[in-house]
């Protein structure tokens, strides 16, 4: 179908602005002009009950996390998400994902914590893993101090995040837990190869901006096809959490982002596709502008709690040693 009216009409503002495409600026002003868009158009986000912040121990010093208390909380201890921005592993940072984890709070009645994980170029593949691994396993080991289940926490993640919630799960399996009881992924980066080779407005996310991104986060390109850089090229994807997978139409990563989905059901992985036509890349990040943004933030958020639901009726184990060894993922 053709873009969406809202979609065009936020396209036809960038134009008349004259909006340079983020890989046309120097990084600095690429990662000033990301934050001023998003805050542009989603405001200061909606109130939760309380936002804290405080550092612990990561692989290459001190990482940062935020935790969102919602809004509404049904019980103690309750469920939790560890929510990873997007930002094409280069950009983003907590200010950017801020919006999406206060909805996604509120949305779930459970706690969401986000980690300011390091950036390429300047720590490249695998170092953004390393950081999101030791905040998920602080997480899943001090859940009990924090009011939180440790047997009901969840990962997700847009875009680049997309990617590093996939790769926490293949991590998760072959070290023997936490045992995750779902995954979000957001038109996620799955492989390197995949990328559309059709996407060329500069107005939009194309396959340039996904170039772009990839060269900053790889040190090597052989790295391309690590499981942990590109997910959709594990051995195997058996044994994983059930997953969520929102793709949208006008998106470079599109292809790959639904491949995954394929390949987690034929994997045996319970696995729910949602893709938004006439959406663009990013569209989940401004539900002020496009009304598919706040629908698929509510689709995220009915997912996460249905999963939650789940695994306190029964506990759902991610783990499978007959599945888990030999994946030769871990880096």
């Amino acid at each position: 179908m053709p873009l969406h009216p809202q979609a065009e009409a936020m396209r036809a503002r960038r134009v008349a602005a004259g909006t340079p495409p983020l890989y046309t600026l120097t990084l600095d002003a690429a990662r000033a002009a990301d934050l001023a868009d998003l805050r542009a158009a989603t405001g200061t986000g909606e109130p939760v009950a309380a936002v804290e912040e405080f550092t612990i121990d990561g692989p290459g010093g001190p990482l940062t996390l935020r935790h969102y208390h919602p809004a509404a909380r049904a019980e103690r201890p309750g469920p939790a998400l560890l929510y990873l921005y997007g930002g094409g592993w280069a950009l983003g940072s907590l200010e950017t994902g801020d919006p999406i984890c206060r909805v996604l709070a509120n949305g779930t009645r459970a706690d969401v914590l986000a980690v300011g994980y390091r950036h390429a170029p300047e720590h490249r593949f695998p170092a953004a893993v390393h950081d999101c691994w030791a905040a998920l396993d602080w997480i899943a080991r001090n859940a009990p101090g924090l009011g939180l289940d440790p047997a009901r926490i969840a990962v997700g993640g847009d875009s680049a995040g997309g990617n590093l919630a996939a790769a926490l799960t293949l991590l998760a399996r072959e070290r023997g837990g936490p045992a995750l009881v779902h995954q979000l992924l957001v038109y996620p980066n799955t492989d390197h190869r995949t990328a559309a080779a059709d996407g060329e407005d500069p107005a939009l996310f194309n396959r340039h901006s996904v170039a772009w991104y990839w060269s900053h986060y790889l040190a090597d390109p052989a790295d391309a096809a690590h499981p942990l850089a590109s997910p959709l090229r594990a051995p195997s994807l058996a044994g994983l959490p059930p997953a969520t997978v929102i793709t949208a139409e006008y998106d470079p990563l599109r292809e790959e982002g639904e491949e995954y989905a394929a390949a987690l059901h034929a994997a045996g992985v319970p696995v729910e596709l949602r893709r938004y036509d006439g959406m663009p890349h990013g569209f989940f990040a401004v539900p002020g502008v496009l009304d598919d943004g706040r629908a698929a933030q509510l689709f995220a958020a009915e997912r996460l709690v249905a999963s939650y639901a789940e695994a306190a009726l029964c506990p759902y184990t991610a783990l499978c040693p007959d599945t888990a060894a030999g994946t030769g993922v871990g880096r």
